[in-house]
């Protein structure tokens, strides 16, 4: 055989290979494309204190997950109670890549639930999805699984819808409440009573918490059933939240609720920050006043009196009597300038100037 004739066929083994590895499918990749997420472990049991590598395939892109290890759980049912049978403390958080993967390192924990456990894997954003892998969890006990409800399956044959208000006092920050109203049925042979759902609500990119809540009630089977469930956020809370609904361990539905801001909390501040200022400004010029030394005339403090404006001064009356002049005395009759010598007593003479430009000339008196 000769060299090109050999090179030939080693080029046309590698070309074999190369098809062979994209027409057949790996498990993995198989499952995703035939149905949604697929989690895959690096290992299928682990102890406390260890550590799993988890890779996912089959995600949407750029999407946020949540990875935990939860107890009570199969791939099966899911988790039954939700993320309280989850060491959540032990939890990491991975955005999947462009492609819909992603890889993380997750350290292995005892959940507070016995075992069967799982690796949970959900978005915490967007359109639920999750998908689960089994682990074995050394040294953590194991327990049966509940009954699945006699056989019986609930399904959610409406939307979701949130109704009725708040009342005045969320106005001042009291917690915001709804009720969550749906439809189910009862799409099992067997019959459901009393069943128990979980509400949750998240707020931005953190998990919901959730919280129990019973119907009392009997679904046969076909049967069907309106469903309503309370549903309140914290004191004060306000932006957009995500409720959502959960059935043996699994998400039903979600429904967006957008929370108005308490205005009557920041009015409050306000008023405080205007009121408080200004009785400490009250109380401090109250004290000032009673502690400055007194001014000799009575009055505190050693500034002087502003006298009154002149333009505040009432005009005094114009009808006002005027005061009688001051009593003169009467000269004696003997005594009044204007009386002449040998004149009867009180008889005026004719008036005349005392000018000393004009003397008066006596008169000679003639012979007798």
């Amino acid at each position: 055989m000769t060299g090109k004739a050999r090179a030939l066929r080693l080029s046309a083994v590698a070309v074999a290979v190369v098809l062979a590895l994209f027409v057949v499918p790996f498990p993995g990749r198989a499952a995703a494309a035939a149905g949604g997420p697929v989690v895959t472990l690096s290992a299928s049991q682990g102890g406390a204190g260890g550590a799993v590598t988890v890779e996912g395939s089959g995600w949407r892109s750029h999407t946020l997950l949540m990875v935990l290890v939860c107890g009570r759980a199969t791939p099966s049912r899911g988790v039954i109670g939700g993320t309280n049978s989850c060491a959540n403390g032990d939890g990491r958080a991975v955005t999947t890549d462009a492609r819909g993967r992603f890889s993380r390192r997750l350290p292995v924990a005892e959940p507070p639930v016995p075992c069967p456990c799982v690796v949970h894997v959900a978005t915490v954003t967007g359109a639920g999805a999750q998908a689960d892998a089994v682990l074995r969890v050394a040294g953590h006990p194991v327990a049966p699984l509940p009954a699945d409800q006699s056989g019986g399956r609930l399904a959610i044959l409406s939307d979701t819808r949130l109704t009725g208000s708040s009342g005045p006092l969320t106005w001042f920050g009291a917690p915001p409440s709804r009720t969550l109203v749906f439809t189910v049925g009862n799409t099992g042979p067997g019959v459901i009573k009393d069943p128990v759902f979980q509400v949750g609500s998240a707020h931005g990119v953190f998990a919901p918490q959730w919280d129990d809540r019973q119907w009392h009630g009997t679904l046969a089977p076909g049967g069907r059933a309106e469903v309503s469930l309370p549903v309140e956020l914290s004191a004060g809370a306000h932006g957009d939240y995500t409720v959502s609904l959960k059935y043996d361990g699994k998400v039903l539905a979600e429904q967006p609720w957008g929370v108005g801001r308490p205005w009557g909390v920041t009015l409050f501040w306000i008023l405080l920050c205007l009121v408080v200022p200004a009785a400490l400004f009250r109380i401090g010029m109250a004290v000032v006043d009673r502690v400055r030394p007194r001014r000799p005339g009575g009055s505190r403090g050693g500034g002087r009196r502003l006298s009154r404006p002149a333009a505040l001064r009432l005009p005094l009356s114009r009808s006002r009597t005027p005061a009688p002049p001051p009593p003169t005395h009467a000269a004696l009759p003997w005594f009044t300038p204007d009386s002449v010598p040998g004149d009867p007593a009180g008889r005026l003479s004719a008036p005349h100037t005392d000018s000393p430009s004009s003397p008066t000339t006596p008169t000679p008196k003639g012979p007798t």
